[in-house]
């Protein structure tokens, strides 16, 4: 029996961006075909998928891969209807699947199972975000969020800011959106004067805002307002 695909399918960043202002077009025949997704929130990819016109939505079934989901059996489960022949499309919540996102854990289930796995094209914050910095482009590193503790973290932000130094290695990390504003100001209290600190907010969105500034102009300039905001924040030398 010919195995089903797996497509990896992204969806846009920001809420506020219609889906066909930030996918290709050869994203929607894919799309269109599909009547199985594996999704990290259905409501959220239910209301992705009405407003890109795929559907009708009734008639597509969804099941969850989030941070609640068990590997191992679950995940089997889930790969299960590929092998018997069945395609499926990954959803996350926001930008690219499979990316500082469980979607990676069926991509990886499906390399298992020897199943084809296709990445379409679509907004990925990461990339944008190192794009438009001016820092390294050659050498980056995503390194997800930042430790709670505040100890840990200031350590965390040191030691990233050694690599940026030591390695020319643009680094790159993410915060709950309602801790934007207190990262910056501990970003700004931690790194040295001369480090350039890079914030891209809102990335696709009409109040998109990209800069980058050396610690010591951060803190003569009015910082940007990141309260429940979707950023990422990079470190360069």
């Amino acid at each position: 029996m010919q195995q089903g695909t797996l497509y990896l399918i992204p969806c846009p960043i920001a809420d506020e961006t219609a889906p066909w202002e930030v996918l290709p077009a050869a994203n929607r025949a894919v799309m269109e075909g599909l009547d199985y997704f594996i999704v990290e929130n259905t409501r959220t990819a239910r209301r992705f998928l009405a407003k890109a016109g795929i559907g009708p939505i009734d008639t597509l079934e969804f099941r969850e891969l989030n941070e609640h989901t068990v590997a191992g059996s679950a995940v089997e489960e889930l790969v299960a209807p590929l092998a018997a022949g069945r395609s499926a499309g990954v959803i996350s919540e926001a930008g690219v699947p499979g990316v500082a996102d469980p979607g990676a854990l069926v991509v990886e289930a499906c390399h298992r199972r020897g199943i084809r796995v296709v990445p379409l094209v679509g907004p990925s914050s990461i990339l944008l975000a190192v794009m438009a910095s001016g820092l390294n482009g050659q050498s980056f590193a995503f390194n997800g969020y930042l430790p709670v503790k505040p100890a840990e973290r200031a350590q965390a932000i040191r030691r990233y800011e050694r690599r940026a130094q030591s390695e020319g290695q643009t680094q790159l990390f993410i915060e709950a959106p309602y801790r934007n504003a207190k990262l910056l100001e501990e970003l700004l209290r931690t790194l040295a004067p001369a480090t350039r600190l890079g914030v891209a907010v809102d990335l696709t969105a009409p109040a998109e805002r990209i800069e980058v500034r050396t610690v010591a102009e951060w803190r003569r300039a009015p910082l940007p307002e990141l309260h429940k905001r979707p950023a990422i924040f990079l470190v360069g030398a």
